[in-house]
């Protein structure tokens, strides 16, 4: 049997604080094969984009990063940064969340799409931009000769996150990474953005992490989710197995809060439920279930044990004490 493309073990972000070490991603476990799209869901602080920087060596200089991730049998946390620099935006490459910021907002896209063309595949200047012209056209973007020239600003934000996106797959990467990828977008362009996104991924065969806070993307977009807690994988799977089961209370929790048409109605219900008190402090998790203090299904040994990894199904998985809970989703 093949190996993963990707293979996350153990992994922990480390930030160091004026208050001391504080654990952002604790032992995180994924895989990911080729072809394979991977959504990470949760709540803002809870080590999403954290994990995405880790992966791709990006990580802010108070932060460290421990365990293993194993990209095509070799450990990339152990690569120096010229390693890293030959395998960022060649084979791991990366959407971020704000294309403004992302973007230098003094050299025309032509010469920020065709530098890593020519770092990687070692094109002349004048190839470079040919090829940026094409994958300008095949992120949709009108006249893309013309659009070479332009700086970031002259052009709108859905633009700016397909010039991010041009960028990205301009070396033909093995796994892409999209942070948040429709942030600031209205609703027209978020779709037309994931669209592409699904497209350029069914037709290259790489592999894909989603990361996103909205359910309803992920459910369109991925295979498999995880759903992210403090930290810690708190359920993963299929993606359909999972929201068709959620069996963590906070994976139900955050389902419960999405907005949906009432019956009969054209508009949304009122009042959605929401998850009682508020995202832990990172310097003080502890070694029990850190959404014990805000779940209404908690018992004393969540607060004092660490809860086990439960299978609930053939690939389905959830931390919690409480997997065998029966009461309806809300």
């Amino acid at each position: 049997m093949d190996q993963p493309l990707l293979t996350v073990r153990d992994l922990r972000v480390t930030l160091s604080t004026a208050r001391g070490p504080a654990e952002a991603v604790r032992g995180l476990d994924f895989s990911l094969d080729r072809g394979e799209t991977l959504g990470i869901v949760g709540e803002s602080g809870c080590g999403k984009s954290l994990t995405a920087l880790a992966l791709m060596g990006l990580l802010p200089d108070n932060g460290h990063a421990g365990g293993s991730v194993l990209f095509r049998n070799e450990d990339i946390l152990r690569f120096d940064e010229r390693q890293m620099c030959d395998l960022r935006g060649n084979r791991l490459a990366m959407i971020f969340q704000e294309p403004m910021t992302s973007l230098n907002p003094l050299h025309r896209i032509g010469n920020q799409i065709a530098e890593p063309l020519q770092q990687h595949l070692k094109l002349s200047r004048r190839q470079a931009w040919e090829r940026a012209a094409e994958l300008l056209d095949r992120v949709g973007i009108p006249n893309p000769r013309a659009r070479l020239e332009s700086y970031p600003h002259q052009l709108s934000g859905g633009q700016r996150q397909r010039v991010m996106i041009a960028i990205a797959l301009a070396c033909d990467p093995d796994i892409l990474i999209a942070d948040e990828p429709t942030t600031a977008l209205d609703v027209t362009i978020q779709g037309q953005i994931l669209d592409l996104i699904r497209k350029l991924v069914d037709d290259s065969g790489m592999a894909l992490i989603l990361i996103s806070h909205d359910l309803g993307v992920i459910a369109e977009t991925v295979d498999r989710v995880l759903v992210m807690y403090a930290g810690r994988a708190v359920e993963t799977g299929p993606v359909h197995e999972v929201f068709a089961g959620l069996r963590h209370p906070y994976a139900r929790g955050l389902f419960a809060a999405m907005p949906r048409l009432a019956p009969g109605l054209a508009y949304p219900r009122p009042r959605l439920p929401t998850i009682p008190g508020i995202v832990p402090d990172l310097l003080d998790l502890g070694t029990a279930c850190a959404f014990a203090p805000r779940c209404v299904l908690a018992e004393p040994r969540c607060r004092g044990e660490f809860p086990p990894l439960v299978a609930v199904g053939p690939r389905h998985g959830a931390e919690c004490w409480r997997t065998d809970m029966t009461e309806e989703r809300p």
